[in-house]
């Protein structure tokens, strides 16, 4: 039976296809998350190997699973893919970490992806949902400054749309958790650096390891806040031990739980109530 719900989702898909089709070549950022997953898989589907480029930044920022996660999807989506290396961290403005820090990622990445797409004739496209404009996000002011278009925005498709559509299609990253760069863990004001990032990459795939799939370690210089899914809290308390363990071996003296439970963004909601 088809329902109200699947003739509007097939409306969006429509309006995102013809929106691919009207850019003709395009370059996606893909980072590896449901949404960059997605548009970067329709884009090839669209396109072909030839007009659809993904491409995923690899930093300090980006978890070492995600990069390998990008890879795998990669071959299993037959997508063209490539890797480059960006540095954000040679700029001090990232570095000091203020309320637009992302600003300043997403300059550093439209610079390093920016000459691929003109070399190609093509067009930055970033996996930008229609939810994400209600939030916090410097980099999307960036990557608008330097010509990336946002696809799915133009086709009202929301972060639930994503999820429906990746299921529809049998891609995996369709219940993936909400990712996000490391960086997002440090609160702003505390300066960004490689060994801080590394830190938190370690403590999250130790814990990941333990099987907790939704979580966030917020960095607070020795002290690690540990955010799960409120369903995970009786986990987290059962395997007590060992997630103290894992955290202290990567360098946190103090582990904390956070009672209120996994909230993307809970960091720029904080700083921007003070």
């Amino acid at each position: 039976m088809t329902t109200a719900a699947d003739v509007s989702l097939d409306a969006k898909l429509e309006l995102l296809d013809a929106e691919l089709r009207r850019l003709e070549n395009v370059v996606v950022a893909f980072s590896g998350g449901v949404d960059s997953a997605f548009l970067a898989y329709r884009a090839h589907q669209i396109l072909g190997v030839s007009a659809a480029h993904a491409v995923t930044a690899v930093s300090p920022s980006l978890a070492g699973d995600e990069e390998a996660d990008c890879r795998s999807l990669a071959s299993e989506w037959g997508l063209r893919w490539t890797p480059v290396r960006t540095d954000e961290m040679a700029r001090a403005a990232y570095r000091a970490n203020d309320i637009d820090r992302c600003y300043h990622c997403k300059a550093e990445l439209m610079d390093v992806v920016g000459p691929i797409a003109l070399a190609e004739h093509a067009t930055v496209l970033l996996g930008v949902n229609l939810d994400d404009l209600g939030e916090h996000r410097p980099g999307q002011a960036a990557a608008d400054e330097r010509g990336a278009q946002f696809p799915m925005v133009a086709a009202g498709i929301t972060k639930a749309d994503v999820r429906a559509l990746s299921q529809r299609f049998g891609l995996r990253t369709w219940d993936k958790p909400a990712a996000a760069c490391l960086a997002s863990r440090v609160p702003y004001g505390t300066e960004v650096s490689v060994a801080v990032l590394s830190r938190v990459d370690r403590a999250e795939a130790a814990l990941r390891q333990l099987g907790f799939r939704q979580l966030r370690v917020r960095h607070y210089d020795e002290t690690a806040r540990l955010e799960v899914d409120l369903v995970e809290i009786g986990s987290v308390l059962e395997h007590r031990e060992r997630i103290v363990s894992a955290l202290k071996g990567v360098g946190y003296r103090y582990v904390t739980l956070d009672l209120e439970g996994f909230r993307s963004g809970n960091l720029n909601d904080v700083h921007l109530r003070s």
